[in-house]
């Protein structure tokens, strides 16, 4: 066992607080929707890395390379996670959540909108795809702190007998983004024509964030620090000093727990990009759906993710973090190996329901995540702690996903049992590492060691 987790296991239970106050709501609220918004364009370019991106920024590309080259664009912003999860977590667990969360909103969004705004190959040649990386880098980098600061300062704030469904709230962020983006190009893609689409309908939702920028900073004003930060670091910044955890005490005394966190997400970090990235790609390309059915599918499967993240969130507070995992891992197995067979008819219905069923089972875990991930750390290292692990877990494990499952594709001359198998390695890696981790429903958050 871990330092990290010896700590944990000899912390004191909390009470079972159940008073809901003002501030609590408030904090679920904003962090929710400011989620929500920064997800959108993240979801967004996924979708569009596997229809536009290829013949916009890589025509010079066979249209196989083309895919590739487009995912791995979508790659670096997972990439870039990790590194924006510890600079923002540090900085987090220093200066506290609402400060730091305000950068990350503001980030994201010029980053978007530069995204919008830029020039294809066609007009600047190789500095497209350049800038274009460059761009993607900084999206990820500003959501390496968002996910994991709005999760904490929602929690914090919360009762302690509703930390899942609390956290819960901000998970739907993704879910919430996925629908809205693939709504925001279907209708764009329903409305306009094809050639229109690809010359600038794509960019709307990019150019959008200016718009939501400044909704969100004006949602997250208002919020107050959290208690828990408050109780180990006073109320002001002057106090910060007090806690100044480096990265490599980070590391010596919660390393373990991070590297089994990491292995715990493995499964529905990747999982989920199949079926809400590579998926479109290989709908689109392989089997000939059109875009706005492949777009509508995918909305109304994150229509179902978000009901199962909240879902998972509520259950996780009566029967326990570890179950929600356990469940969803073994329906994720079944799923896996009925996913590809229920696509490859074509059919609308089958392709919905199958993405469906994926991304709701996926989701469940979504819900117990947040709390779950942020109980095994105390405050003074739970932002870099938390950060480390989920973005750790999307830069080894949902990054590289579409284009190593279209290398893998390409390399099986189009069978996707490969796809498959990869899935099931990966939920039995996860499932091995929820079975090593403790249960968390009952630690107590305000602990400072």
């Amino acid at each position: 066992m871990s330092s990290s987790d010896h700590a944990i296991s000899s912390s004191r239970e909390v009470t079972d607080d159940t008073k809901l106050t003002p501030m609590a709501r408030r904090a679920a609220l904003s962090s929710a929707f400011g989620a929500a918004l920064e997800w959108i364009d993240f979801a967004a370019y996924g979708a569009i890395s596997a229809t536009v991106l290829p013949v916009l920024f890589f025509p010079a590309m066979d249209p196989g390379t083309a895919i590739l080259a487009s995912f791995a664009t979508f790659g670096v912003g997972f990439f870039a996670r990790p590194l924006g999860g510890i600079v923002f977590g540090m900085l987090g667990d220093r200066y506290g959540r609402k400060s730091i969360l305000m950068v990350t909103l503001v980030l994201m969004g010029v980053a978007s909108t530069l995204i919008g705004a830029m020039p294809t190959y066609a007009s600047i040649g190789l500095w497209a795809p350049t800038l274009l990386v460059l761009l993607r880098f900084l999206q990820g980098f500003a959501l390496g702190g968002e996910a994991t600061g709005a999760q904490l300062l929602t929690m914090e704030h919360a009762p302690a007998s509703r930390r899942g469904f609390f956290g819960s709230l901000i998970n739907i962020g993704n879910s919430l983004a996925q629908v809205v983006a693939n709504a925001m190009l279907f209708l764009i893609a329903a409305v306009l024509t094809e050639e229109q689409f690809m010359a600038y309908g794509w960019r709307i939702p990019f150019l959008m964030s200016v718009i939501l920028v400044f909704l969100g900073v004006y949602i997250r004003r208002n919020v107050a620090e959290t208690p828990a930060f408050k109780q180990v670091v006073g109320d002001t910044a002057k106090a910060a000093p007090r806690v100044r955890l480096t990265l490599g005490q980070l590391l010596k005394t919660q390393g373990r727990t991070i590297l089994r966190l990491i292995l715990v997400w493995a499964a529905i970090a990747s999982c989920f990009w199949i079926v809400a990235v590579f998926s479109l790609g290989y709908l689109r390309n392989t089997l000939q759906v059109d875009n706005r059915t492949v777009y509508m599918c995918l909305m109304g499967a994150n229509m179902v993710g978000v009901a199962a993240v909240l879902l998972g969130g509520y259950i996780s507070d009566r029967v326990g973090r570890k179950p929600i995992f356990i469940v969803s891992l073994a329906l994720m197995a079944v799923m896996s190996l009925i996913y590809f067979p229920m696509i490859n008819t074509g059919n609308g219905i089958l392709i919905f329901l199958a993405m469906a069923l994926f991304i709701g089972i996926m989701q469940l875990q979504g819900g117990a995540q947040p709390a779950f991930f942020a109980e095994h750390f105390p405050t003074p290292a739970r932002y870099a702690g938390s950060a480390m692990s989920y973005t750790g877990a999307n830069l080894f494990f949902a990054g590289p996903t579409p284009f190593v499952a279209a290398w893998l594709l390409q390399a099986a001359n189009g069978h996707v049992i490969v796809i498959t198998i990869m899935c099931l390695t990966l939920v039995a890696i996860s499932f091995i590492a929820t079975m090593m981790s403790p249960e968390t429903r009952h630690f107590d958050m305000e602990r400072e060691v």
